[in-house]
């Protein structure tokens, strides 16, 4: 599975963006999906991760009740709504898709290219 991630840019504190990650070559709905980030010189750090049928979600403390994560499986897609950002959400976010999201949170996964968010103080 091929995976292309878009959305990210330069935001405020306290704004909003959605990202938004398109899967090809493969079903995404044979796939748990979902996003971690990275800070340039650092490992990937899990973020979110959502359930091949989309029943259950999964997000990293540090996001918890500001990030949202979604998905489309008629469009495969998987989309990460983020709100109240905070200049330490700063990062590359990178789509990645996993057979359970036991294996996405554990990072053994297919990875996409990621997206750029930057948010100022």
């Amino acid at each position: 599975v091929q995976l292309q991630a878009s959305g990210g840019g330069l935001v405020q504190a306290g704004g909003s963006l959605r990202l938004s990650c398109a899967a090809s070559g493969r079903s995404a709905g044979d796939y748990a999906l979902g996003w971690f980030r990275q800070i340039p010189g650092e490992g990937r750090i899990f973020v979110a991760t959502i359930t091949r049928s989309g029943d259950h979600s999964y997000y990293a403390d540090a996001v918890k009740g500001r990030f949202t994560i979604s998905r489309d499986n008629a469009k495969n897609t998987v989309d990460l709504q983020m709100n109240s950002l905070k200049p330490e959400d700063s990062a590359v976010y990178i789509c990645t898709a996993a057979q359970t999201t036991t294996r996405l949170r554990s990072a053994l996964g297919f990875w996409g290219q990621g997206t750029l968010v930057t948010v100022s103080s």
